[in-house]
């Protein structure tokens, strides 16, 4: 029996029966399930890891070469591709990571080995700006801890005081620091609920924020916003952007939400001005550590809204990063450019 095209290394969200779906659709029925051997990894079951050189990985790697014997593309979202594992799969020709960059693979490895990497950007772009939608309105109304108090048989009618009274969206002032796939959307909806948003990204084109957001500085955006969105990237110049200093320019009684990188936030400052009152609000869906110890600071805080780092998860985003994945993989076998690919040197482009 000859040796499968496509080895779909799927986990507990994006089912190997899904990528083997999304291939076969892709490539018009000439890849069939037949063709394609699936692998299931444990993720999210057992958290990520370190596999050998690469970061966020999921499985072993005796496990991947096992699998990826005779397969020259695979498709997966966490499955790890090192040095060690390239040198042993030499059919490997393709391999397609359903996630917004290709931590997981060893790069430079794969570019020496010949074998092109491609990603998924935007495939959870949606869900996290709902997500944060939804981190953010609960902050902002005091939701979290009225839900904990109405839990523990408590009926706190005290909340209707002024100073405990929850904040509007429209009429707003709400500051988004990051303009890409996530914090646009986030920008249309705010918009549309009447709010006036601030933007600080030097990337956003000026046309992109016509009619829904105007572009400002980090300390302007600040000093103006009641309610302030994370969604910038975590890089040197980002790690710990918000901090003490920060958190003291915004208004009295803000509302800080972070879905995209726990480093950027100092979360001891963010503490400190919880229990101030500084902040009166924040939700986060993102830490410095995860996952979260039981003692941390931060699980104490008044007025936090919490959540295990599940912004980007949906059904709907499970099926896009499987036909995004797909799509690339059926580009490669047809022999046309691909969309996403990561290490393009490889391809002679």
């Amino acid at each position: 029996m000859s040796s499968p095209t496509v080895l779909a290394a799927g986990n507990h969200f994006i089912l190997p029966s899904l990528l083997t779906e999304a291939v076969t659709e892709a490539t018009g029925g000439t890849v069939s399930a037949g063709q394609i051997r699936e692998l299931q990894l444990p993720w999210p079951h057992t958290p990520l890891g370190k596999v050998a050189e690469v970061d966020e990985a999921s499985g072993t790697e005796d496990q991947l070469i096992e699998a990826l014997q005779g397969v020259r593309i695979c498709v997966t979202e966490h499955a790890a591709l090192t040095e060690r594992i390239l040198a042993h799969c030499p059919d490997l020709e393709l391999f397609c990571v359903g996630r917004g960059g290709p931590v997981n693979a060893n790069l430079d490895a794969a570019t020496r080995h010949g074998v092109a990497v491609c990603y998924a950007p935007g495939r959870n772009a949606t869900a996290t700006a709902e997500h944060t939608l939804t981190l953010l309105l609960a902050a902002a109304r005091g939701v979290g801890d009225t839900h904990t108090d109405l839990r523990q048989g408590v009926w706190r009618g005290d909340y209707y005081d002024y100073d405990k009274c929850g904040i509007e969206i429209e009429g707003t002032t709400v500051g988004l620091i990051g303009y890409g796939a996530i914090g646009s959307r986030v920008a249309k909806v705010l918009a549309a609920m009447g709010a006036h948003v601030l933007v600080h990204d030097p990337y956003a084109a000026p046309e992109a924020l016509a009619g829904v957001a105007e572009q400002v500085g980090l300390d302007e955006l600040l000093s103006r916003s009641r309610i302030v969105s994370l969604h910038a990237r975590l890089t040197d110049e980002t790690r710990g952007m918000i901090g003490g200093a920060q958190l003291a320019a915004m208004p009295h009684g803000s509302v800080l939400v972070n879905c995209a990188r726990g480093a950027l936030v100092d979360y001891d400052a963010v503490c400190d001005a919880l229990e101030s009152g500084q902040l009166r609000g924040a939700g986060f869906d993102v830490f410095p550590e995860e996952p979260v110890p039981a003692d941390y600071r931060l699980l104490a805080a008044p007025g936090v809204v919490l959540t295990p780092h599940i912004a980007g998860g949906s059904r709907q985003v499970a099926h896009k990063a499987a036909r995004i994945v797909a799509a690339e993989a059926a580009r490669f076998l047809r022999g046309e450019p691909l969309a996403h690919c990561a290490n393009p040197a490889v391809l002679g482009n």
